[in-house]
């Protein structure tokens, strides 16, 4: 049997070889510290077999500093941190056998092992792969394409939008990370993460080979009473069709609250030379979708997957947010992956919003997977519908709709930055 090792990677060259091995996309010229920006060297692991390559690694990891915004008291977010799993990637010559295993094991152990870390999450290349190994999609997200020009009807909103002015900045503006984190943690919606400020370090770092006919990407700040109450990422990219002008603009991610936001995308919609406006990262309830006046006010719409959740400590994850009814339920939780979460929990929620997990010998009212957990775990993921997919058990009828209820929201979760 291959002795499979895992641990720090010790070499940057060749963490970021195996990963343009694994990715195949064409290699940046920049140096390895670039291109590596923002992916703390303490957070990036390698797998190791005796015999592989010293080019490559065999497989490789990583984990991004975040916090993810859960429900909190009165319907505010609450941050908490969150191991954003990354730079996942087996090399060709080592699949099949048991490298992406050993890692996620890895993976689980340190998120365990580390104060105050409950949960793991990340964006799925192929979504198929991550459900074994417990994560649930929590959340789902919208490429909406809006004509330029379009009309955003909000007359609740009108006036407070009408206070916002706007500010344009360069990608390159000193001090804009630290700017743009500390907009985007004053103003996440529940189900959003928020980078440590390296994160916000990579977004700034521009590559010639990615421009392509675009600009650099601009940042569009919205701010009231002389402070940023939010910012949408964009760039625009140049194009004429018949003599006339018919650019494209993209935006990565609008952040702020919905007077805030509507602003923001009333701006982005009225700049010259522009044809198109693609927004992304939209959540899949976002007020946009109402204020074009419907799916079909839009020129188009795509749904995605956005963000999966691993609950990592049952316990401790179930209590750090807040929970929207009382329930009392015991739950049969399967979980090979993390086998310290398998078996039977009584979760108990109270009205005042806290909840309690412990260990049970009493018969189990519902069967789940974990995954089925970290879909519901920011308000989404609906358990009911789980339970008519037939991925979800009963043993007591209502119990899946009693759980779900407890950790709904009125609002589902927001659409999460890629990472």
């Amino acid at each position: 049997m291959t002795d499979i090792r895992v641990g720090i990677a010790t070499d940057a060259d060749r963490y970021r070889n195996t990963d343009d091995t694994v990715w195949f996309q064409e290699p940046l010229p920049a140096a390895t510290d670039v291109v590596l920006t923002g992916l703390p060297a303490d957070q990036r692991f390698a797998a190791e077999i005796d015999g592989a390559a010293t080019a490559t690694y065999p497989g490789v990891y990583g984990v991004f500093p975040l916090e993810l915004a859960l429900p909190g008291p009165d319907g505010e977010p609450r941050l908490v941190p969150c191991a954003g799993l990354t730079w996942v990637g087996v090399h060709p010559d080592h699949r099949r056998q048991g490298v992406l295993t050993a890692m996620m094991r890895h993976h689980l152990e340190q998120v365990r092992d580390t104060s105050g870390t409950h949960v793991s999450a990340l964006h799925a290349s192929e979504p198929a792969i991550y459900g074994r190994y417990g994560y649930g999609l929590s959340s789902l997200e919208l490429e909406v394409m809006l004509s330029r020009g379009a009309t955003l009807t909000a007359p609740g909103l009108d006036a407070d939008a009408g206070t916002v002015t706007t500010q344009m900045v360069t990608i390159t503006d000193p001090g804009l990370p630290e700017r743009m984190r500390a907009c985007h943690r004053a103003h996440a919606e529940s189900g959003e993460v928020v980078g440590s400020l390296g994160y916000y370090e990579r977004i700034c770092v521009t590559h010639p080979e990615e421009l392509r006919d675009k600009e650099p990407w601009r940042v569009l700040f919205a701010r009231r009473d002389g402070e940023d109450v939010g910012f949408a990422v964009f760039r625009r990219e140049h194009k004429w069709e018949r003599a006339r002008p018919s650019g494209k603009l993209e935006a990565w991610k609008v952040v702020g609250a919905p007077a805030t936001r509507l602003a923001l995308l009333r701006r982005l919609v009225d700049f010259d030379l522009m044809g198109s406006v693609k927004l992304r990262s939209i959540s899949s309830e976002d007020p946009v979708l109402a204020w074009a006046g419907g799916p079909r006010g839009t020129s188009s719409i795509e749904t995605y997957d956005s963000l999966w959740i691993r609950i990592v400590d049952l316990p401790e994850a179930l209590a750090a947010r807040t929970w929207s009814a009382p329930c009392d339920v015991v739950v049969q939780v399967d979980d090979t992956a993390a086998p310290w979460n398998d078996g039977r929990w009584r979760i108990v929620a109270d009205a005042d919003g806290s909840a309690t997990a412990e260990r049970t010998d009493a018969e189990a009212d519902l069967r789940l997977p974990v995954a089925a957990l970290g879909a519901a775990y920011t308000g989404g993921g609906n358990l009911v519908g789980l339970v008519r997919a037939g991925q979800v058990t009963e043993a007591r009828a209502g119990t899946a709709r009693e759980l779900w209820r407890a950790l709904r929201t009125d609002v589902p979760p927001a659409a999460a930055v890629g990472f």
